[in-house]
């Protein structure tokens, strides 16, 4: 049956820990709409090279692992997976070694070419009424014409404190210091503190999780209504 419109699309960018995945799974589900963690994608092609025992530095290496990334992930908030060809990857691209890897890899210009366009296609071709697409450069690179557009930032204070909490593994030293290491190889690829026009800023500092979603769902609403005026 032919496609008469696309979904709706909602794009959500924002630094490490700032709560983007969990907030927009949940925010997602809510609505009834499909979920796309552009991120998982990043970290499955800095798992294959790792795998591929490839040179995270060599980035025409990294560039030709492309062709061999058969890349799969589940968009229903309820059902999320992620795989490589045959491998199911969805606890193995959260680990340390990846975590350290994927920077280096997202920076290749060739690779977030590819992966932009991969993001595209996915979230055209969801089976819900609309889509909410996160991670970095969402708003700006990825889904500019989006319907709606968010920056989900908090305090670097709030964002170490949440991701410590996550990561119950390590010292709250260590996983404050990773952090301020994804910031600073973030920052030289996209700027995620700052809304572009047009873009939305959510602070979740002083919010809990719950008050975040509620935020987030608020500004979708809001904006879909708009569009639906004009």
């Amino acid at each position: 049956m032919a496609r008469h419109s696309l979904p709706t699309l909602v794009a959500i960018d924002g630094p490490a820990g700032s709560g983007k995945s969990s907030v927009s799974r949940a925010a997602a589900r809510r609505l009834g709409f499909a979920y796309l963690d552009t991120g998982a994608a990043y970290r499955a092609l800095a798992w294959l090279v790792l795998d591929r025992s490839t040179d995270t530095t060599e980035a025409d290496a990294v560039t030709a692992l492309l062709k061999d990334f058969d890349y799969s992930i589940g968009t229903d908030p309820d059902e999320y997976f992620v795989t490589v060809g045959e491998t199911d990857v969805t606890d193995a691209i959260r680990s340390p070694e990846v975590s350290a890897a994927v920077s280096a890899v997202a920076r290749v210009p060739a690779v977030r070419g590819a992966l932009t366009e991969l993001f595209r296609s996915l979230a055209a071709n969801v089976d819900r009424p609309g889509v909410v697409v996160e991670g970095r450069d969402i708003t700006t690179i990825v889904a500019p014409e989006a319907e709606v557009r968010i920056l989900l930032t908090a305090s670097e204070e709030a964002r170490m404190a949440r991701r410590s909490a996550e990561i119950t593994t390590q010292s709250a030293e260590t996983v404050a210091e990773q952090l301020r290491s994804r910031d600073r190889a973030d920052s030289q690829v996209v700027d995620f503190m700052s809304a572009a026009d047009g873009v939305i800023t959510v602070d979740s500092t002083h919010l809990d999780f719950e008050q975040t979603v509620e935020a987030v769902i608020d500004v979708i609403h809001t904006r879909t209504k708009r569009a639906l005026n004009e």
